[in-house]
């Protein structure tokens, strides 16, 4: 017996020239690795960090699959330092720098974790309803947690894209958020790593209630595209968005 998982993803470029977004997933009979990242420093930069992101806590995390606080964290720090290592391969790069969000699922033990860096968010879902998301390393999110400013006006503050952090910046700036317990799955949870793209124009009551009215992990991310697209409307050179949806389904026989 054990839990079935069903695993869509998309990323999209939006209005913007590029996709400096990068989206990657790994697995085996026990263990399931996902990785979301959204790049930034221009001229090939942020395209190529997020990729450097994404596929250097893949490559650590299944040759080790270890999911502990530490072992998460530890992964976070050594892909800001592969980014910075990076910025020497070309003069473009100098500046190239990553959000990152990674969830680890540990079958056998039925147990999910994840850590982030930056602005790029977990969401989880129990029973329809959205139970936590990571919280942002950004000027927005620091003035909402000193009481400055309500979570609702985030997405529109002019100071939205400000980062506090993100890999490249150094480990004496690095801040780097890991979940503390173990998450124990349950058939019906589901759980969303997106990039700011998405949750910019897609708020926690709209993501409720296009999960109850999706029949799928996929349908649920295009109706996530459908709302964002319509939200970015006004703004023509909106952002890449990137949404990978992990959804637990009941025991197999």
């Amino acid at each position: 017996m054990g839990l079935q998982l069903e695993l869509a993803i998309q990323s999209r470029r939006g209005g913007r020239n590029y996709n400096e977004d990068a989206c990657g997933h790994w697995h085996s009979d026990t263990h399931l690795c996902c990785v979301v990242a959204d790049g930034a420093g221009g001229h090939g930069g942020g395209d190529k960090a997020s990729k450097l992101a994404v596929e250097h806590i893949i490559t650590t995390y299944a040759a080790n699959p270890v999911g502990s606080p530490e072992a998460i964290r530890a992964m976070i720090v050594d892909a800001d330092r592969t980014i910075i290592a990076h910025r020497a391969d070309d003069v473009k790069q100098r500046n190239m720098h990553s959000t990152v969000v990674a969830m680890f699922v540990d079958l056998e033990r039925r147990t999910a974790a994840w850590g982030h860096c930056g602005d790029s968010r977990l969401y989880a879902f129990r029973r329809g309803r959205m139970t936590l998301r990571t919280r942002d390393h950004s000027v927005v999110q620091s003035l909402v947690d000193g009481g400055m400013l309500t979570e609702d006006k985030m997405r529109s503050h002019p100071q939205r894209s400000e980062l506090l952090s993100a890999l490249g910046v150094g480990e004496e700036d690095l801040q780097v958020s890991v979940s503390a317990e173990p998450w124990q799955l349950a058939p019906g949870d589901v759980f969303l790593l997106c990039t700011d793209g998405v949750w910019e124009f897609v708020d926690d009551t709209q993501m409720e209630a296009s999960l109850a009215a999706a029949a799928s992990g996929q349908a649920w991310l295009q109706e996530l595209e459908r709302r964002v697209l319509a939200g970015a409307a006004h703004k023509p050179r909106h952002d890449n968005f990137s949404a990978l949806t992990v959804w637990v389904g009941d025991d197999a026989d």
